[in-house]
């Protein structure tokens, strides 16, 4: 059930209407969104020869769920066993109640998170791992016959698999005392607009929420309302469009297009790959909003970023911090001098990675982002040692050099794209020597094709406040005038739509 169907918008105004009739029944309305939210997983297709995995997936959803609420609690509980109070004699044999309870903690922490992430590595890694194995034996000489598991990704594993983890962690570092509500906590894991392709939620921003009654707020519908339509728009009109008239196009024939085509065509995929995603997560948070829930912010306008720091401070926000949070920082982050800070900063993204896929493709997407994020804080430190200042105070720079900046930073993130993108390094390869040597026709270029660039860039650029004008514009429009603009808008996505399906890029993660 995907975002741009009809199924979800059914799917929506019934769940709307039965959650709003029952504001103020808590217990029932929250079990009517784990149902619906569980209802909304199974409904995803694996294909004809998996008809049934929805199922069977909803069950490890909620086993995670299940194993790491009850896990929590005990890591919460561990300081009223008694053993916790005992008090050591002073033997070196003999540890004090604080020390086994702190040793208690961390092991079932440990437990969480080994089993999530062995869930992970199975469903994800597992084939990848075979087929690594079997190419070095090959390269050795030694002859293995192909075989792979069948084993199908569950859409959304990397991201709630982060979620129920986050938890126990929290607990571990008592920065969270965790929910006495089982349904609670299963709604803030299963809850449908982030369910399979985020933002990653905290729970301690989410959990709060969803035990407070939800108050209707037209003001705050209309927002939601005005942020689906975004992303409606960003998904069907620029996204899809780009996808099947340039990016597939140039990805599986590169040496069809002339270099400016090719070109064209990687822009065409930075554009796609933020407006399929960022228009997901407008609809989700849109969603949510009609719902009474807010989710945080997962991108603010990526490609104006005029250095990778900035870059990944705005783009995929929830999961940038969650890696920050999680992984580099309990790495040691900057705290180990120079050269640790650029390990870590190359481990984090190696990692990062990884999570998008099981491909040695996004072990150089995430190689060249760790790495070029360790140049950029070795560049810092230089600056700062030859100005004698800290790096904070390092003074900013003119719109000359931050418009120099900018275009470098874009490119080189289109160039890692094109690694993402690709279905291997051969492909990857043949698109960047296309790039160079590709001829200059543009016969494939079409006025829509150029059009849409512009508009999907034009957008992309234009100021945070001229976007809150004309969402505030919709909120103060009249019911009936708001409801003029979306049956335009449906006839717009009507007429653009494409006969083929495009699923959500971040569907496969």
């Amino acid at each position: 059930m995907a975002f741009n169907s009809l199924e979800y918008a059914i799917f929506f105004a019934i769940t709307y209407a039965a959650f709003w009739a029952l504001r103020r029944r808590h217990v029932v309305r929250t079990l009517l969104l784990v149902l619906g939210s569980a209802f909304f997983y199974t409904r995803f297709d694996y294909g004809n020869g998996h008809p049934r995995l929805g199922y069977v997936y909803l069950a490890i959803l909620f086993g995670s769920a299940v194993i790491d609420y009850f896990l929590a609690q005990a890591i919460h509980h561990v300081d009223d066993d008694p053993r916790a109070k005992a008090v050591g004699t002073g033997r070196a044999d003999e540890s004090t109640g604080a020390e086994w309870a702190k040793r208690r903690r961390f092991r079932l922490m440990i437990l969480s998170v080994v089993y999530n992430l062995g869930v992970l590595v199975y469903f994800k890694y597992t084939n990848f791992g075979i087929d690594t194995v079997r190419q070095v034996l090959g390269a050795a000489g030694l002859v293995v016959h192909p075989r792979t598991l069948s084993v199908v990704l569950p859409i959304g594993i990397s991201f709630f698999t982060f979620e129920t983890m986050s938890y126990t962690i929290d607990v571990y570092r008592r920065e969270l005392v965790p929910t006495k509500s089982f349904l609670e906590y299963m709604l803030f894991i299963s809850f449908f607009p982030h369910l399979v392709a985020g933002p990653i939620i905290r729970p301690k921003d989410m959990l709060p929420q969803l035990r407070a009654d939800p108050k209707f707020d037209p003001e705050q519908a209309s927002r939601g309302i005005f942020l689906v339509v975004c992303g409606l728009l960003k998904k069907v009109v620029i996204a899809d469009y780009l996808a099947l008239n340039m990016v597939d196009r140039v990805f599986d024939r590169a040496d069809w297009f002339s270099s400016p085509e090719v070109l064209a065509g990687i822009y065409s995929y930075a554009l796609q790959i933020y407006c399929d995603f960022s228009g997901y997560t407008d609809i989700a948070i849109g969603s949510a909003l009609l719902l009474g829930y807010v989710l945080p912010k997962n991108f603010d306008s990526p490609y104006q970023s005029t250095s990778l720091q900035e870059f990944w401070r705005r783009w995929h926000i929830s999961l940038s911090s969650w890696l920050r949070d999680y992984l580099y920082v309990p790495l040691g982050g900057s705290r180990g001098g120079p050269t640790g800070t650029y390990r870590n900063l190359l481990v984090t993204m190696l990692l990062g990675g990884l999570w998008h896929g099981a491909s040695w493709n996004f072990v150089l997407w995430g190689a060249m982002h760790g790495g070029a994020l360790a140049v950029t804080r070795m560049w810092q430190r230089f600056r700062a040692a030859r100005a004698g200042v800290r790096e904070d105070q390092l003074p900013a720079d003119s719109r000359v050099v931050s418009i120099l900046k900018g275009v470098l930073t874009f490119h080189y993130v289109c160039l890692a794209w094109v690694f993402f993108r690709a279905q291997n390094f051969r492909q990857a390869m043949t698109v960047l020597k296309q790039l160079a040597v590709g001829g200059f026709h543009t016969q494939n270029l079409s006025r829509t094709i150029l059009l849409c660039l512009l508009a999907g860039f034009a957008t992309h650029l234009l100021p945070e406040r001229e976007f809150d004008r004309l969402r505030d514009r919709f909120v103060r429009l009249p019911a009936v005038a708001q409801g003029v603009v979306l049956f335009a808008v449906a006839l717009v996505l009507r007429e653009v739509s494409s006969t083929a399906v495009v699923p959500f890029v971040y569907f496969q993660f």
